[in-house]
């Protein structure tokens, strides 16, 4: 753990969504202790196997905020941390009292993570749908990236900061060459496909079986030469339709229909193989089954046992870096509801048995999913 480069900082997840969940994830692998903190009543909205996937390496206890004495605990907590990251509506911050002024003043030099759809100060526009899709971790990319900045920032200047990403912004982000290319010329993008705005042939082509299929790319005259041969056409290379790259482009329906009849009578496996020995990148699409029992994936030991007390053992995807001085794994298990409640509430806030009891009986925490939040699996 010492060797991770987040351990020593302590990251509070008030997160419910894929993006702000996905942040932590990330920040609790690089090392941080990270602590999520639930509702009580509520719990978190995808304890399910999704729960399993992002809250590896984290921590949990459950708190009721809207009450005083959870919020001042909360507060406490604050006080005793690096940075708090949540993913409310900004209207829903103010009303619980967690907005980032009263979390400085908890600790002046907190960073605070706000992940919203559309960003602060459109509340009509974030009450719209926030997209549970591929807008989601990018956006926790972006954020956890931003929480390293913010760090080194308050390493050098001693300054917290409050950081906001927008899941709209994230995404919009991905797609910039066409934003640039419409603001030059007023053109609108057509729909691609599998296809290259170069390559040709380039794309998704069916094999032996059900559902089966390779990607091929071809760059160059001479890998289309190697492609040819692999195929048993070598006289395709010289064919006027296919001769260079500007008529493989022109021609890539007659050419696309080539290929698949030679893909079509084999495995996406021996596709792969016989184009990749002759210099020709090619791959097979991996379906779920495909890519948990992928050799180069096994032998790069992307996939980690975990072993869970509720959920049992299953493999899960590894760390996607590999730092040669700090390697990083997966520690812990996605928590049950409030498994650390005693970590927190006793270890860090140094309350005493009688007033933990106070606090269950008053249902300010909570050691068991009220009768709404769905149990792990």
């Amino acid at each position: 753990m010492e060797r991770l480069p987040l351990y020593s900082y302590r990251i509070i997840d008030l997160t419910t969504a894929w993006a702000g969940a996905y942040t932590t994830r990330l920040l609790a692998d690089m090392g941080a202790e990270v602590i999520k903190v639930e509702a009580v009543n509520d719990g978190d909205l995808m304890r399910s196997a999704m729960f399993n996937h992002v809250s590896r390496n984290k921590y949990a206890c459950a708190l009721d905020l809207a009450q005083a004495r959870g919020r001042e605990l909360f507060l406490r907590l604050v006080a005793l941390s690096d940075v708090v990251v949540e993913d409310y509506r900004p209207k829903v911050v103010e009303e619980l009292g967690l907005s980032y002024d009263i979390l400085r003043s908890a600790r002046p030099d907190i960073i605070v993570v706000s992940l919203s759809s559309n960003g602060p100060g459109e509340d009509s526009a974030d009450d719209g749908p926030a997209g549970v899709d591929y807008g989601e971790p990018v956006a926790g990319l972006a954020a956890a990236g931003a929480v390293a900045l913010a760090l080194w920032h308050r390493r050098r200047t001693g300054e917290g900061q409050h950081v906001d990403v927008a899941r709209r912004e994230a995404i919009a982000g991905l797609i910039g060459e066409y934003v640039v290319g419409y603001s030059m010329n007023r053109r609108l993008p057509r729909p691609a496909g599998n296809r290259h705005s170069s390559m040709a042939p380039h794309g998704c082509y069916p094999c032996a079986g059900d559902d089966r299929w390779v990607t091929i790319a071809v760059e160059d005259d001479e890998q289309f030469a190697a492609l040819c041969r692999v195929m048993g056409r070598p006289e395709l290379a010289s064919d006027p339709r296919f001769a260079d790259v500007v008529s493989r482009y022109r021609s890539q329906d007659e050419l696309d229909s080539l290929v698949q009849g030679w893909t079509r009578q084999l495995t996406p496996q021996a596709v792969t193989v016989a184009l990749q020995a002759a210099g020709v990148a090619a791959a097979p699409v991996l379906g779920a089954p495909a890519l948990f029992d992928d050799p180069h994936l096994r032998a790069r030991g992307f996939w980690e046992s975990v072993s869970h007390p509720e959920a049992g053992t299953w493999d899960i995807d590894g760390v996607p870096w590999r730092l040669s001085r700090s390697p990083a794994h997966v520690r812990l298990p996605a928590p049950r509801f409030g498994e650390h409640n005693d970590y927190v509430l006793r270890g860090l806030l140094r309350l005493s048995e009688e007033e933990v009891r106070e606090l269950a009986a008053a249902g300010v925490i909570g050691d068991r999913p009220g009768p709404g939040v769905r149990q792990q699996g």
